[in-house]
């Protein structure tokens, strides 16, 4: 783990970077005590390609609708693209997000606080074809403050979770995983953090993160298992995880994750980002979530699932973001017997 992260993107016109760099965020807001409505967005920059994109995806109770927008990196002043925009107020603390007038009927204007320091790692593995991964990233919980407007419904979101993740440099995973987690789960005085990933023979290829408290101490993961619940169509319906830290603390945390939605194919996961569209383009679609779609059906099985979770008797809330391979090779096996 290092300690520090320039938090703000690259600027355009930054040279001297690998032809496959990107630089990205990611958030996602919630309530506190409900699973909808939940708010999915992100945006990053590829200057080699000079392209800037980003999305913007809403969670409800029955459907999920998708905003998509790209542009030339050249063409703007680096905090705005399509109807979204970013200023970063006091970096690893406050940052500013509003996305205005959209095909999809959804309109913000939050401040994210951080609540907890942020675990700050590298993710590099070596893959089976091309170059291998290496991406500086962090992960970190906040609050809002602001307010959210659904088809002209203007409420405020005072209070509620939300997590971010910023990545930066090479990512090029290519085969090999067999299951995917990028797990965080809020509570009302920390925040369970971590990613893992899986390969197809059940091998841990990748485990780091954080139990992350608003006291601020971090508490280093170093030891997940898990017995989850998929159908047959790949989309997680619950189960158990159980996250030891260096400290010697055992979590053991249940999980309810049959709100559904927060399929990232809704967001040009799936291989979309950083292809050039040119100047302006947006797009717009929305799926039902009636089981007609579902991790096996769509271009990406990444999913950031609005999750209920249960510790210790303390209820939380957040986003369980999973993956299996579609590969016939891979069926999930549980870790915590």
């Amino acid at each position: 783990m290092t300690d520090t992260f320039h938090d703000a993107l690259v600027e355009p016109g930054t040279t001297d970077l690998p032809e496959r760099f990107f630089d990205r965020f990611v958030f996602n807001l919630h309530p506190v005590d409900a699973s909808s409505p939940t708010v999915l967005l992100g945006l990053g920059v590829h200057p080699r390609k000079d392209v800037v994109d980003g999305f913007a995806i809403l969670v409800t109770a029955s459907e999920q609708r998708n905003v998509r927008f790209s542009t030339a990196l050249s063409a703007t002043d680096g905090t705005n693209a399509g109807p979204f925009s970013w200023q970063v107020r006091e970096p690893m603390r406050t940052w500013h997000l509003a996305l205005g007038p959209n095909p999809g009927g959804m309109e913000f204007d939050l401040l994210w606080h951080a609540r907890t320091p942020a675990w700050i790692g590298e993710v590099k593995v070596a893959n089976d074809q091309g170059d291998p991964t290496s991406f500086a990233h962090l992960f970190q919980s906040g609050r809002y403050e602001g307010t959210l407007t659904i088809d002209g419904h203007r409420q405020t979101v005072d209070g509620w979770y939300g997590q971010r993740d910023r990545s930066r440099g090479v990512r090029t995973m290519s085969g090999g995983q067999g299951m995917h987690v990028w797990y965080q789960a809020q509570f009302p005085d920390r925040s369970i953090g971590f990613l893992l990933v899986e390969t197809r023979r059940h091998e841990r290829l990748l485990l780091e993160g954080a139990v992350m408290h608003e006291s601020g101490e971090l508490d280093t993961v170093v030891d997940v298992r898990h017995d989850l619940r998929f159908d047959e169509n790949l989309d997680l319906e619950g189960g158990m995880v159980e996250v030891t830290t260096a400290s010697g603390e055992v979590y053991e945390v249940d999980t309810d994750a049959s709100a559904r939605g927060g399929y990232m194919s809704g967001g040009g996961y799936g291989g979309h980002h950083g292809r050039s569209r040119g100047r302006d383009h947006l797009e717009h679609d929305v799926y039902p979530l009636d089981g007609s779609v579902a991790p096996r059906t769509l271009d990406s099985a990444l999913t950031d699932r609005p999750a209920a979770f249960t510790w210790n008797g303390t209820p939380g809330r957040g986003i369980f973001e999973f993956a299996l391979t579609r590969s016939r090779s891979y069926a999930y096996q549980p870790t915590l017997r």
